[in-house]
This record gives C-alpha cells, sequence and structure tokens, in this order.
C-alpha cells in the first residue's frame, strides 16, 4: 500500500472555537492567530493506492460548493476545488477513485463530494465510480440534525449519496467495500457515529483529534457534542494506538499531515516523530 496525503481547501477559524474551554494564553503555544482571532487549518484528505488492488480516500475536505458569502463566513482560504487538483496532480483523477470513506457528513469533511459553486444553487455528485463509506449512525444524524449542529450539514449532499446507489453504511468493525484491510473505530463525543478508519498501521483521526494539539488529552473543541465523552474516548484510543505502535493521520493540522505519539514520565500523551506530509510511501519506509 502506498499512502499520500491530499490538502484540500484550507480554513481559517476561530481559535477559541477550535479550543473549547482551553485559554487562549494555552492554545497561543501552539497556534498563532491572525488578527481576526483565527487560526490555519487544513482539510486533509488521505489517498491509499492498492489496497488489496483498490484506490482509497479518506475524506474529500470542504470542497469549493461554498457560495461567496459563505466562503468568507467560514474561512474557505482558496478558491476552486484544491483536492480534486491535487489528486490529478498525484496522478489520479477523482474518477478513478473506488472508495471515499467519510468520518462523518459535515461539510468540512464531506462538501469536497460536490461539484464547485454554481450561481444557479445546483450541485452534482463527484467521484461517480467510487462506494461512500459513512457510518450508520453518522448517517442517521446527518438526516435529522440537531439544532446545535443543524448548519455543520449539506442537505443536498445526503439525497445526493442515496440516489448514487453506492451508499454502504458501516455499524462494526469492518465494510464489505473494504474487507478486512481497514478497522472501523466508531466515536460519539464529537458527533455521534464519528467513524476513524485505520489502515496498515494509520488510524484516521477525523475530528477526535484534529491535529496535533488535540493530543494532549483535556483539549477538545467547542464544536464537540459531548466533551466529557470526547475525552474519554480519546484516553482510550490513544492508550491502544501507543501500545499498537499505530501513527495517526491530522485532517486539520496545517503543518503535519502524520505523527507518532508517545507517553511522558507522568503518563500524558504527546505528539512524537513528525511527518508534514506524505508522498506515495509505505510505511515500512518511515521505519
Amino acid at each position: 500500500m502506498k499512502f499520500t496525503s491530499i490538502e484540500g481547501n484550507s480554513q481559517r477559524l476561530d481559535g477559541g472555537a477550535m479550543f473549547g474551554n482551553a485559554p487562549r494564553a494555552l492554545w497561543e503555544r501552539w497556534i498563532t492567530p491572525d488578527e481576526r482571532h483565527r487560526i490555519p487549518l487544513a482539510c486533509r484528505g488521505l489517498l491509499v493506492e492498492d489496497l488489496d488492488g483498490k484506490t482509497v480516500l479518506f475524506e474529500t475536505g470542504i470542497g469549493a460548493f461554498f457560495d461567496p458569502a459563505l466562503r468568507d463566513r467560514y474561512g474557505v482560504v482558496d478558491e476552486g476545488h484544491v483536492l480534486l487538483d491535487n489528486l490529478a496532480a498525484h496522478g489520479v483523477p477523482h474518477t478513478d477513485v473506488d472508495v471515499v470513506v467519510l468520518s462523518h457528513l459535515h461539510f468540512d469533511h464531506a462538501g469536497g463530494l460536490l461539484t464547485p459553486w454554481r450561481a444557479d444553487g445546483t450541485y452534482e455528485l463527484l467521484f461517480p465510480n467510487a462506494t461512500f463509506v459513512v457510518g450508520q449512525t453518522a448517517w442517521e444524524r446527518a438526516q435529522d440534525p440537531h439544532p446545535r449542529d443543524r448548519a455543520s450539514f449539506v442537505p443536498a449532499l445526503n439525497a445526493l449519496l442515496e440516489q448514487s446507489g453506492r451508499l454502504e453504511l458501516v455499524s462494526g468493525d469492518h465494510t464489505p467495500a473494504l474487507g478486512s484491510s481497514v478497522r472501523f473505530h466508531l466515536s460519539d463525543g464529537h458527533t455521534p457515529g464519528l467513524l476513524l478508519g485505520e489502515v496498515g498501521g494509520v488510524l484516521f483521526c477525523g475530528d477526535l483529534i484534529p491535529g496535533r494539539p488535540w493530543v494532549h488529552v483535556p483539549i477538545t473543541m467547542g464544536y464537540d457534542r459531548y466533551p466529557e465523552l470526547l475525552i474519554v474516548e480519546k484516553r482510550r484510543i490513544l492508550t491502544d494506538v501507543v501500545a499498537r505502535g499505530v501513527r495517526l493521520f491530522f485532517t486539520h493540522d496545517h503543518g503535519c499531515a502524520l505523527c507518532t505519539v508517545t507517553r511522558d514520565e507522568r503518563g500524558r500523551f504527546k505528539p512524537g516523530e513528525e511527518w508534514e506530509t506524505l508522498e506515495g510511501v509505505e510505511l515500512t519506509q518511515l521505519a
């Protein structure tokens, strides 16, 4: 298997929201905000080639489906569909992707499934040959969101996924499209049914651990539905990945795609060795 980090449209979001109840004096040590108190965030996908003969993309980022006003509101930095451009530059047009795995259906993780914004407000679904893998509970949440997170979903996307006939819902550790090669972990702290895919010793963290600062167990986001539950889930998963030597892949860390995790003398989890990008590497090359 070959692993490549694929950058999508980046964002700048309010630092306070991204760090929940952590004081600014603390989180500023990790990321410097701009004059509007926003911090830079990636919307990165993980491309895995030769996974039992399949080309698999974990997430599609925010994409370019927002109209200009919403693009500014949500701090989308780039115009155009950056992830599609970067896939093509790597030699994998979106038409060649066999499976797209979505940790959940918030717009900054699944918006890249849609064609760029058009003035008439219509969208089409990209990745015409892919099976779309989504957690069963995450799908149910997107179909009937809570008022607190309703704005995080794209109603037009749900209908297009259903109409495609290529939607595969996961309720256990594995799914038919990927067999035993990908193991799924479920989390409910950020949003019910968050699906974390583990493949070849790499865990796609999604919004459970969006970047290096959030490896620190008490650090959560203001966007998390159940922060205390998230902390319990994070501690359990970090304990497991340290014991098994699994690396973490980050979707939102603007400066790091992959890292190991260590524990200090007090038992606190910390990022270990880091890789800013991955370029078609096999994990044995990173040892």
